[in-house]
Protein backbone atom coordinates (compact mmCIF):
# COMPACT_ATOMS: atom_id res chain seq x y z
CA UNK A 1 0.00 0.00 0.00
CA UNK A 2 1.49 3.52 -0.78
CA UNK A 3 1.80 6.00 1.89
CA UNK A 4 -0.51 9.15 1.46
CA UNK A 5 1.57 12.50 1.19
CA UNK A 6 1.87 14.93 3.77
CA UNK A 7 0.83 18.28 3.34
CA UNK A 8 2.70 21.20 3.86
CA UNK A 9 1.57 25.00 3.87
CA UNK A 10 3.96 27.96 3.63
CA UNK A 11 3.21 31.48 3.44
CA UNK A 12 6.12 32.80 1.62
CA UNK A 13 6.90 36.52 1.33
CA UNK A 14 10.08 37.51 -0.94
CA UNK A 15 11.60 40.68 -1.20
CA UNK A 16 13.67 40.13 -4.08
CA UNK A 17 16.15 43.34 -4.10
CA UNK A 18 17.74 42.78 -7.19
CA UNK A 19 14.69 41.87 -9.38
CA UNK A 20 12.52 44.42 -7.87
CA UNK A 21 10.12 42.09 -6.70
CA UNK A 22 8.60 42.17 -3.81
CA UNK A 23 4.90 39.74 -3.01
CA UNK A 24 3.26 37.28 -1.15
CA UNK A 25 2.48 33.76 -1.67
CA UNK A 26 0.94 30.67 -0.35
CA UNK A 27 2.46 27.58 -1.05
CA UNK A 28 0.90 24.00 -0.72
CA UNK A 29 3.89 21.52 -1.25
CA UNK A 30 1.82 17.51 -1.38
CA UNK A 31 5.59 16.34 0.27
CA UNK A 32 5.81 12.25 -0.70
CA UNK A 33 7.20 9.86 1.75
CA UNK A 34 10.19 9.55 -0.09
CA UNK A 35 10.90 13.35 -0.14
CA UNK A 36 13.05 14.72 2.29
CA UNK A 37 12.95 18.08 4.90
CA UNK A 38 15.87 19.00 3.11
CA UNK A 39 14.75 18.66 -0.65
CA UNK A 40 10.75 20.10 0.35
CA UNK A 41 12.81 23.29 1.99
CA UNK A 42 15.18 23.61 -1.09
CA UNK A 43 12.33 23.60 -3.37
CA UNK A 44 10.67 26.45 -0.97
CA UNK A 45 13.88 28.33 -1.81
CA UNK A 46 14.12 27.60 -5.16
CA UNK A 47 10.43 29.07 -5.20
CA UNK A 48 11.53 31.96 -3.43
CA UNK A 49 14.86 33.04 -5.54
CA UNK A 50 12.75 32.84 -8.95
CA UNK A 51 9.14 34.07 -7.25
CA UNK A 52 6.46 35.08 -10.13
CA UNK A 53 3.19 34.79 -10.47
CA UNK A 54 3.51 32.05 -13.15
CA UNK A 55 6.02 29.59 -11.24
CA UNK A 56 4.38 26.79 -10.21
CA UNK A 57 5.62 24.06 -8.08
CA UNK A 58 5.09 20.60 -9.23
CA UNK A 59 4.16 17.15 -7.91
CA UNK A 60 7.71 16.10 -9.15
CA UNK A 61 8.34 13.13 -7.13
CA UNK A 62 5.36 11.23 -8.60
CA UNK A 63 5.59 12.77 -11.85
CA UNK A 64 8.66 12.34 -13.77
CA UNK A 65 8.35 14.25 -16.96
CA UNK A 66 7.64 17.43 -14.81
CA UNK A 67 10.24 19.48 -13.06
CA UNK A 68 10.37 20.85 -9.32
CA UNK A 69 9.27 23.81 -10.06
CA UNK A 70 8.34 25.59 -13.54
CA UNK A 71 7.54 28.38 -15.46
CA UNK A 72 5.10 28.25 -18.77
CA UNK A 73 3.81 31.04 -20.99
CA UNK A 74 -0.22 30.77 -21.58
CA UNK A 75 0.42 28.81 -25.20
CA UNK A 76 1.71 26.42 -22.61
CA UNK A 77 5.33 27.11 -23.54
CA UNK A 78 8.00 26.32 -20.93
CA UNK A 79 10.49 29.68 -19.90
CA UNK A 80 11.72 28.05 -17.15
CA UNK A 81 12.33 24.30 -15.90
CA UNK A 82 13.77 23.98 -11.77
CA UNK A 83 15.60 20.77 -10.73
CA UNK A 84 16.44 20.54 -7.37
CA UNK A 85 18.60 17.19 -6.82
CA UNK A 86 21.09 15.30 -8.14
CA UNK A 87 19.18 14.75 -11.34
CA UNK A 88 20.44 12.35 -14.57
CA UNK A 89 22.55 14.44 -17.17
CA UNK A 90 20.49 13.32 -20.00
CA UNK A 91 17.20 14.78 -18.28
CA UNK A 92 18.77 18.07 -18.30
CA UNK A 93 19.46 17.95 -21.88
CA UNK A 94 15.74 16.65 -22.24
CA UNK A 95 14.69 20.36 -19.92
CA UNK A 96 17.10 22.15 -22.26
CA UNK A 97 14.93 20.97 -25.62
CA UNK A 98 12.20 21.58 -23.64
CA UNK A 99 12.63 25.13 -22.16
CA UNK A 100 14.59 28.43 -22.58
CA UNK A 101 16.38 28.04 -19.41
CA UNK A 102 16.95 24.77 -16.98
CA UNK A 103 18.02 25.96 -13.41
CA UNK A 104 19.84 23.14 -11.42
CA UNK A 105 20.18 23.56 -7.17
CA UNK A 106 22.60 21.12 -6.09
CA UNK A 107 22.61 20.93 -2.39
CA UNK A 108 24.16 17.34 -1.49
CA UNK A 109 27.11 18.53 0.24
CA UNK A 110 30.09 16.20 -0.78
CA UNK A 111 27.92 14.08 -2.37
CA UNK A 112 26.81 17.40 -4.92
CA UNK A 113 30.15 18.13 -5.29
CA UNK A 114 31.09 14.16 -6.57
CA UNK A 115 28.28 14.62 -8.78
CA UNK A 116 29.41 18.01 -10.35
CA UNK A 117 33.12 16.82 -11.17
CA UNK A 118 31.73 13.31 -12.33
CA UNK A 119 28.86 15.44 -14.84
CA UNK A 120 31.04 18.39 -15.58
CA UNK A 121 32.29 18.56 -18.55
CA UNK A 122 28.50 16.80 -20.26
CA UNK A 123 26.72 19.64 -18.22
CA UNK A 124 28.88 22.49 -19.47
CA UNK A 125 27.58 21.48 -22.85
CA UNK A 126 23.60 22.24 -22.07
CA UNK A 127 22.73 25.07 -23.73
CA UNK A 128 20.69 27.36 -21.16
CA UNK A 129 21.64 25.46 -17.93
CA UNK A 130 22.62 27.46 -14.98
CA UNK A 131 24.02 25.47 -11.78
CA UNK A 132 23.80 26.98 -7.99
CA UNK A 133 24.88 24.88 -5.21
CA UNK A 134 23.29 25.68 -1.47
CA UNK A 135 26.02 24.96 0.98
CA UNK A 136 25.10 21.76 3.62
CA UNK A 137 25.29 24.12 6.74
CA UNK A 138 22.25 25.90 5.07
CA UNK A 139 20.44 23.15 3.95
CA UNK A 140 20.15 22.12 7.58
CA UNK A 141 19.26 25.31 8.70
CA UNK A 142 16.42 25.18 6.19
CA UNK A 143 15.49 21.36 7.18
CA UNK A 144 15.32 22.54 11.02
CA UNK A 145 12.58 24.68 9.39
CA UNK A 146 9.98 22.31 7.75
CA UNK A 147 6.87 22.34 9.65
CA UNK A 148 3.72 21.57 8.81
CA UNK A 149 2.26 25.55 8.53
CA UNK A 150 5.28 28.07 7.71
CA UNK A 151 5.64 31.78 7.46
CA UNK A 152 8.64 32.61 5.86
CA UNK A 153 10.87 35.84 4.81
CA UNK A 154 13.06 35.71 2.19
CA UNK A 155 14.90 38.58 1.41
CA UNK A 156 17.32 38.49 -2.01
CA UNK A 157 20.26 41.41 -2.31
CA UNK A 158 23.30 40.30 -4.31
CA UNK A 159 22.09 37.34 -5.33
CA UNK A 160 22.32 36.01 -1.78
CA UNK A 161 19.26 35.20 0.27
CA UNK A 162 18.48 35.46 3.89
CA UNK A 163 15.33 33.53 5.43
CA UNK A 164 13.65 34.95 8.77
CA UNK A 165 10.92 32.80 10.77
CA UNK A 166 9.36 33.04 13.81
CA UNK A 167 12.94 31.99 15.43
CA UNK A 168 15.30 33.87 14.02
CA UNK A 169 17.20 34.41 10.52
CA UNK A 170 19.04 31.69 8.47
CA UNK A 171 22.17 33.10 6.13
CA UNK A 172 21.56 31.12 2.58
CA UNK A 173 24.81 30.75 0.93
CA UNK A 174 24.66 29.92 -2.87
CA UNK A 175 27.55 29.50 -5.18
CA UNK A 176 26.85 29.61 -8.83
CA UNK A 177 29.04 26.75 -10.79
CA UNK A 178 27.58 27.35 -13.93
CA UNK A 179 27.65 29.04 -16.46
CA UNK A 180 31.72 29.89 -15.23
CA UNK A 181 32.16 33.36 -15.06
Amino acid sequence: MALKATVFKAALQVADLDRHYYAEHRLTLARDSSETDERMMVRILAFALNAGEDLLITSDMSETEEPSLWRKDLDGRIRLWIEVGLPEPRRLKKAAGRSDQVLLYLYHGRQARLWWEGNRAELEGIRGLKVLEIDQESVRALAALAQKTMDLQVTIQDGQPSLAHEGGMVEIHLARLLPII
